[in-house]
């Protein structure tokens, strides 16, 4: 079926709905790598320890995302050529250790970049505490859809990355450590894609092992972030977006690169420090100071 830009915009995406443990609160923790030494870090200890158990702030992004609905073949989406190309957080309220949370996605917009460009399709997600009603986050993300360009619609208007300060080093950096089973482990938080965890598919997909989950990437960044700039306290990071830019093997280390731009504001960037690559870019934080 042909790529309608309406039906896109109006597709009926269901309501999800999850309930979670605080078991699977430490698994993604682990999944982001939390923790790597023993004893763990005391300012670590806190996601991964059932006695006085915080949620990462980071876990609201991969709650509750409901069905895969773009594979459906009346959306008219060539799934063999979708990205995921950017990630938005806005965080209202702190993520309970445990509880059950509702969410509602709608897709916000979608620009066309031309035949051969592609097009690029942004959608949003509401996640609301089933207990309380609160609003605890909305999640945000950008995909680019390669297949998809010349539908007819606008280009201009979509959101500007934000930059990276290039006159000035980083203000600080922390490098994180990801292990060689880091998918193994991340994926049982929900992402099951078979690229990150057996060697024949990601050699399909051009790769010669298997590749890190895109959103563990940005787990471990979350946590550079929230050691550096929040006191390791969740309650205090209030924003968290990237554009994803190059594939993290597990085993490498990340080194986050921060830029502070004003109270409760910062810039960062993610390198891979063996390779000398930007895995994630354009990062932007806010924080309460």
């Amino acid at each position: 079926m042909a790529f309608d830009y309406q039906t896109i915009l109006n597709w009926p995406i269901p309501e999800s709905v999850q309930e979670y443990s605080a078991r699977d609160t430490i698994l993604y923790a682990l999944g982001v790598g939390a923790v790597t030494t023993n004893p763990p870090l005391p300012e670590d200890l806190r996601f991964v320890y059932e006695n006085g158990l915080q949620a990462l702030p980071t876990m609201q992004a991969v709650l509750a995302p409901g069905p895969f609905w773009m594979a459906d073949p009346k959306t008219g989406i060539n799934v063999g050529k979708l990205l995921h190309g950017e990630q938005f957080l806005t965080l209202h309220k702190p993520l309970p250790a445990q509880g059950r949370v509702v969410t509602t996605s709608r897709v916000d917009e979608v620009y066309d970049k031309g035949p051969d460009k592609g097009a690029v399709m942004y959608l949003s997600r509401r996640i609301v505490d089933a207990d309380t009603g609160d609003l605890l986050s909305t999640v945000g993300f950008s995909c680019f859809l390669r297949g998809n360009g010349g539908f007819g619609g606008r280009s201009e208007g979509a959101p500007v990355p934000h930059r990276i300060p290039d006159d000035r080093p980083p203000d600080a950096s922390l490098d994180l450590l990801t292990r060689p089973e880091q998918a193994a482990i991340y994926r049982l938080s929900g992402d099951l894609n078979p690229l990150h965890i057996d060697p024949g598919v990601s050699a399909l997909g051009g790769f010669d092992r298997p590749i890190l989950h895109g959103m563990c990437s940005y787990g471990v960044a979350g946590r550079a972030v929230l050691k550096v700039l929040c006191g390791n306290d969740p309650a205090r990071l209030r924003r968290l977006d990237v554009r994803f830019a190059t594939p993290v093997y597990p085993g490498e280390t990340l080194r986050t690169e921060i830029w502070r731009e004003s109270d409760g504001r910062a810039a960062f960037r993610v390198r891979v420090v063996e390779r000398d690559v930007i895995a994630l870019n354009n990062g932007y934080a806010e924080f309460l100071a």
